[in-house]
């Protein structure tokens, strides 16, 4: 009877010390199913992290190396992404309006339907990024590069295109050159290409 209740206590105990300890760790966010996440991240290495559906909004990540990161429905509003590595990373749905992504890196990044409204992306360099759907209105990306991105069916209205280079870019269908005034390497973009149904990056949902 002595030994059933020591198996029943200690598992208990330890448990109790477990709670006690996170209940004095401060501004602590839970992402499944292995990165714990503070509000002050700067050069985090949280690459290959699971993140989906985590509250970073207003983190500091400046520097942070997120490549290939999940972090599809992410809450990523106001966060400052200053210099971050967000290479093949994947952004699915991620809420990244007001975000600060200067000078970040988005090579192959996967934004399908993100929500990029008012984000800074001056000189983010965004090779092939998957921009699909994705919402970028009032979005500044003067300088950026985003050489073979696609961006069909990205809403671009009030977005800053000044100095981007969008050579070989795939733009959504009817897409005025007006809306991307400023920019360079409009006469390679490819208007009206179909690409399919985007896919996400391995390891993925």
């Amino acid at each position: 009877m002595n030994n059933m209740r020591a198996i029943i206590t200690h598992p208990l105990v330890a448990l109790s010390f477990a709670l006690c300890a996170l209940a004095f760790v401060p501004d602590m966010t839970f992402a499944a199913p292995n990165c714990n996440l503070q509000r002050n991240l700067r050069n985090a290495d949280l690459s290959g992290c699971y993140l989906q559906i985590a509250d970073l909004s207003g983190a500091d990540l400046r520097g942070a190396d997120l490549s290939r990161a999940q972090l599809w429905h992410a809450d990523l509003s106001g966060a400052n992404l200053t210099g971050a590595n967000l290479t093949i990373a994947n952004l699915e749905a991620a809420n990244l309006s007001g975000a600060n992504l200067t000078g970040a890196k988005l090579i192959g990044t996967y934004l399908f339907r993100a929500n990029l409204t008012d984000a800074i992306l001056y000189g983010a360099t965004m090779f092939r990024a998957n921009l699909t759907d994705a919402i970028l209105y009032g979005a500044n990306l003067e300088g950026a590069g985003l050489e073979g991105a696609n961006l069909s069916y990205a809403n671009l209205e009030g977005a800053n295109f000044t100095n981007t280079d969008l050579t070989d870019a795939v733009r959504r269908p009817g897409i005025n050159r007006a809306d991307m005034d400023g920019a360079r390497g409009l006469d390679t973009t490819m208007g009206g290409l179909d690409w399919g149904n985007p896919s996400p990056p391995k390891g993925c949902c």
